[in-house]
């Protein structure tokens, strides 16, 4: 099997005939449920908490509190910069968003674990709520003590002289943006499980979780246990998404838990803690200015924003960095400036989020693309082909340092083929003349373009075992673990490519850190430019082993062996071949591997990648919009992207769609609300839309493929990429309508609900319905 070729996805069977063993499906006979009380402000100070009542119900085997779990009284081991905080396991002192843990109840079922959290009782000074971050700024209320105001970190970038270039532009757009806060909505809640196990007395912790080594470390760090005695796994993952790549304070309880009770313990999160507890991301308020020539380039950009991070900022500058950096690409932008402040809020902290800083910044640029255009009286695709960075200016630097500390070099790629191709699949040119077709009823069509360029495959690396057994079976171990992706495919079709196996024989393990000694975890779009590199190295490595082997049994040199399907032969003489698997059991003891210092067929090696690859991508939609009821109606939706190289391309296009599916969201539905108390309004599912089947278009994606030049297979991330521009294409999709109805809107902020939609029309209708064009 080649890299390049779409071979089903080897998980998938199992999962679709009910094979699959998720956190929930874990247990073990006399297993203990826990449970978390919560705290019911947004900031407040704990007074007492009274576990008595608790205590006295059937079942329940313990409730605690801070004060009677010392255990856990260490924080939760954080490495990020900025000034200084700490995530409690349990609130001891003090609460700062609605949801924090407040105390543990564990029961010998879930429902008396549900009736003794409501016996918890739990006395509350209340604090100042801080929800709007730049009142936060300016608050004499301290969310975190010894700060001198609630800004958590500061994230900046420049090149050339913003300022004075915009002084000399033609036309200066000024304008402030907001991207809604979001949740995560993964089909399965986080949830842990864990137990002592009876032969080695390792702890052992299951989780649903990105980065099970990130888990480990936390447990062995707050119970001060050696982390060789924590073994961490993970079972299937009903997707992740980011959030469940951060370390809770519920993986940790289940673990002090079973180490304080000797017994089994699970924990699974309900769908109105995942909306609570669970990390939210997005939530920046942009003031910027752009500037351009009369015929559309861009002369410079300016700008500033707050994240609102939440009571932690467990990110540090991560996310901010991201939008800093993420801001003027894909186009030339010689002078740039802008700064963005993380500040602390009473509101559930910070996660990253599929693409994590990367989609905020796109959606400013886009919209501030479009209100160029529309200036300056340009077509809006226009606009964007006389600034997008072109291919003979590859590799391209735009004078930025990434969050790694490297000067950022854009990979080589087509950015205006790319774009082109995606106008073309929409049919853009049709669809423009359509719009001027004359108006009957209410329905206008609009279009929406968006561009993006993505750093992707953050280090610092990724390693890979592979091991080829006697019996001819090939096993690729490595420390990444999978929500969904497809990891099982992607990388044994890399391990067989290079080693020469059969696809069929190869088997990806992972999700265990017995197994494997360490991983970053999932995020960042890394898997495939990092963990995809070390497979094939490692894979090489075992196929030269191999050929000295079998060089030794077939009396040839090893430079003469080929080693292809599953096969061991000298070169130009196929019918003189080996089993695999026989080389394998041959080379436990075979001389030819005493100059590697290390008998059998395996090996393991690592990839460390200079820097982030960058890939590039552009969206097009088409919407229709009932300028009588506001309601938006998406007909068509187009996705171009360049992989690099894609291992498996149908599982590229699948990541695509899922992701373009979650940026439409954020475009038109998704929002995580708090009222002015800090109490969450978006509480369950009935409050927090997310787009439905119904909802959505078929999406068609294309892939344009230009080879990174960071890692040998050259892979680009894209992972993350479907979720960047899809609120951006939205906004101006809707907004594009609503221009041809004759009603000068500007859109502002995301999700582009009906009611916001409603708001804005109405107070600037400009022209009667049906005076201009545009219906179907």
């Amino acid at each position: 099997m080649t890299i390049g070729a779409s071979p089903l996805r080897k998980e998938d069977r199992r999962l679709l005939v009910g094979a699959g063993r998720f956190l929930d499906d874990l247990g073990r006979e006399n297993t203990l449920r826990l449970g978390v009380v919560r705290s019911l402000h947004p900031h407040a100070r704990i007074r007492d908490v009274r576990t008595g009542d608790a205590l006295s119900l059937p079942g329940v085997v313990a409730a605690w509190s801070a004060r009677d779990l010392p255990e856990v009284a260490r924080p939760i081991p954080s490495s990020q910069k900025g000034r200084p905080f700490a995530i409690q396991v349990l609130a001891r002192e003090v609460v700062r968003y609605v949801g924090e843990p407040v105390a543990v109840v564990v029961a010998d079922d879930a429902y008396r674990v549900a009736d003794a959290l409501e016996a918890v009782t739990v006395d509350y000074e209340p604090l100042p709520a801080l929800t709007d971050p730049a009142a936060a700024l300016h608050s004499a209320t301290r969310l975190h003590e010894g700060w001198p105001d609630n800004a958590a970190i500061v994230a900046r970038g420049a090149v050339g002289d913003a300022e004075r270039a915009l002084a000399g532009a033609d036309v200066v757009i000024e304008e402030q943006f907001h991207h809604a806060r979001l949740s995560g909505m993964a089909i399965e809640t986080r949830g842990a499980y864990a137990y002592r196990d009876g032969d080695s007395g390792a702890l052992v912790v299951w989780s649903s979780t990105q980065n099970p080594y990130g888990v480990r470390d936390a447990i062995a760090s707050v119970l001060q246990m050696p982390a060789e005695r924590v073994r961490v796994r993970v079972p299937d993952v009903g997707g992740g998404f980011g959030p469940k790549g951060a370390v809770y304070p519920e993986e940790i309880l289940i673990a002090a838990a079973v180490v304080k009770l000797g017994r089994a313990v699970k924990w699974v999160e309900t769908r109105r803690e995942h909306l609570a507890t669970t990390g939210h991301d997005r939530d920046q308020v942009h003031q910027v200015k752009i500037g351009f020539d009369r015929d559309g380039r861009i002369v410079g950009i300016d700008g500033s924003f707050l994240a609102d991070v939440g009571a932690y900022p467990a990110q540090g500058d991560g996310l901010t960095m991201n939008t800093v950096n993420h801001l003027p690409a894909p186009y030339r932008v010689s002078h740039y400036r802008n700064v963005g402040t993380s500040v602390v809020t009473t509101k559930t902290l910070n996660a990253a989020y599929r693409a994590a800083g990367r989609p905020e910044a796109v959606f400013v640029m886009e919209r501030l693309m479009d209100l160029g255009a529309r200036r300056l009286g340009l077509d809006p695709a226009d606009v964007r082909r006389r600034n997008l960075i072109r291919a003979d200016a590859m590799p391209y630097r735009p004078g930025l340092t990434y969050k790694d500390g490297v000067p950022m070099t854009y990979d080589p790629g087509d950015f205006p083929a790319a774009f082109e191709r995606a106008l073309g699949l929409l049919g853009y040119d049709d669809w423009r003349k359509r719009q001027k077709a004359p108006a009957h009823g209410p329905l206008r069509i609009g279009i929406g373009l968006a561009c993006y360029l993505q750093g992707t495959g953050l280090g610092p690396f990724e390693g890979a075992t592979v091991r080829v057994d006697p019996s001819g079976q090939v096993y690729v171990m490595i420390g990444v673990t999978a929500q969904g992706q497809g990891h099982a495919t992607t990388l044994a079709q890399i391990a067989a490519a290079e080693l020469g196996a059969p696809f069929e024989d190869v088997t990806v393990v992972t999700g265990d850190t017995s197994v494997f000694p360490f991983g970053m975890g999932t995020g960042g779009s890394r898997v495939a430019a990092n963990a995809g590199p070390a497979v094939a190295h490692t894979a090489r490595e075992v196929r030269s082993r191999a050929q000295r082997v079998a060089a030794e049994l077939l009396e040839c040199a090893a430079e003469d062996v080929r080693v292809e399907d599953g096969r061991a032969f000298v070169a130009g003489m196929p019918s003189r071949a080996l089993p695999l698997g026989r080389v394998a059991q041959a080379a436990v003891r075979s001389k030819a591997l005493r100059a590697l210092g290390e008998p059998g067929l395996h090996a393991c090696t690592w990839f460390y990648p200079d820097t982030v690859t960058w890939a590039f991508g552009t969206h097009a939609a088409v919407v229709e919009v009932d300028v009588e009821t506001f309601a938006v109606r998406l007909m068509q939706y187009v996705v171009v992207h360049d992989p690099g190289r894609a291992i498996n391309p149908m599982i590229v296009e699948g990541q695509l769609q899922g992701g373009a599916a979650q940026g439409i969201g954020a475009g038109l539905m998704e929002a995580v609300l708090y009222d002015e108390a800090g109490q969450l309004v978006t509480g369950s599912l009935m409050d927090y839309a997310i787009p439905r089947a119904d909802q959505l278009p078929g999406i068609t994606v294309a892939l344009t493929e230009h080879p990174s030049i960071i890692n040998d297979l050259g892979i680009k991330g894209v992972g993350e990429s479907g979720a960047i521009p899809g609120a951006p294409a939205m906004a101006n999709a809707v907004e594009d309508a609503l221009a041809l109805a004759g009603i000068d809107v500007t859109i502002r902020e995301v999700p582009v609900t009906s009611p916001l939609v409603a708001s804005l029309a109405l107070r600037r209708v400009r022209a009667p319905l049906g005076a201009r064009a545009g219906s179907r």
